[in-house]
């Protein structure tokens, strides 16, 4: 019996599938379902090609009461751009988690997973951040840079922006364009310690094997979402800071503790008692990370495969809704 595919483009993708608060909301049901112990959501697959300086990752998760369930594959080939290639690109496949059937093929060169990566930034501000946010600042100048502060006034309407990058020229460009995008005040800065101090909210989206963000510059009222380590090299947060804060919020234990900044904290021997709640306990109402306005809170976001099986189900809708995409005969 034939059956038809959905085949959609990231151009498609990119008309039809927009960073909002639907966005926010079906990434924030994803989390919700991890903290019910319900998702079946294994480690994340992870190959790495030496020869070419590549690697590729695939993560995937079942979650019951979603239609379908995602595999997501995300190469990195570095030295692309000498090649006059993007470095990074991809693919989301959704399957029917009732038959097992191929439903939608999501051609996205990743534009999904920023999506779901923002949104997963917005989740984390709106149950850990202070009520009242007028400055928030980003360490880094990259898509994500823009992303999740575009995402995070979605739920804290913040006045101004304040944009750190060790290339000061791109940390310019990066401010220039959100205040294109947002409307507001956006200033790049030369000093992150003061970024820090001026912001009630500061996101790290950023590549970096050591800290970029030091445990003296915490102050009362602080929010930090850190999501730039993703790889078991990689640390954006002093391992002092961890400790230092009156909350630190994992997305997932399991892959902090091997590839984000939790990580950091055991190798260096300072985080030895009880592993921390996760953000899906924080969105239930389990846990309370933000008992106080003056509290310091930090959200260590690695990415989850549920978060990649919420975004595709969700394109998918989008898609059937918005007529777009090729259907095919399989």
């Amino acid at each position: 019996m034939a059956r038809d595919i959905l085949v959609v483009t990231e151009a498609e993708l990119r008309e039809a599938v927009k960073l909002d608060l639907t966005a926010i909301d079906v990434v924030e049901k994803a989390f919700a379902a991890l903290a019910s112990g319900s998702v079946v959501m294994p480690p994340i697959l992870s190959m790495a090609i030496p020869e070419a300086n590549g690697e590729v990752d695939v993560k995937t998760a079942y979650i019951p009461g979603f239609d379908g369930f995602a595999i997501k594959v995300s190469p990195g080939f570095f030295d692309n751009p000498s090649l006059g290639l993007p470095s990074l690109n991809g693919l989301m496949i959704l399957f029917s988690a009732r038959t097992g059937l191929v439903e939608a093929l999501f051609l996205d060169n990743g534009y999904l997973t920023d999506v779901r990566t923002a949104a997963a930034g917005a989740v984390a501000a709106r149950h850990m951040a202070p009520e009242e946010v007028t400055t928030a600042g980003v360490l880094g100048t990259g898509v994500q840079a823009r992303l999740q502060i575009k995402a995070a006034r979605l739920v804290r309407p913040f006045s101004r922006v304040l944009v750190w990058g060790r290339d000061p020229v791109k940390a310019a460009d990066c401010a220039a364009d959100i205040a294109a995008d947002l409307g507001i005040e956006v200033l790049g800065v030369d000093d992150p310690a003061k970024l820090v101090a001026d912001s009630q909210l500061v996101v790290t989206t950023t590549p970096a094997k050591e800290p970029i963000l030091s445990a003296d510059w915490l102050h009362p009222g602080l929010h930090i979402t850190a999501m730039g380590s993703d790889q078991g090299e990689k640390n954006e947060i002093d391992p002092r800071a961890l400790i230092a804060a009156d909350a630190y919020i994992c997305d997932r234990v399991s892959q902090c503790e091997a590839l984000g900044e939790l990580r950091s904290a055991i190798t260096a021997g300072l985080w030895t008692g009880p592993m921390p709640a996760e953000l899906g306990a924080v969105v239930t109402g389990e846990v309370i990370a933000r008992k106080s306005p003056s509290d310091v809170t930090i959200c260590d976001l690695t990415g989850t495969g549920a978060q990649d099986t919420a975004i595709a189900t969700h394109a998918r809708a989008v898609a059937l809704t918005s007529s777009i995409g090729t259907a095919i005969s399989a």
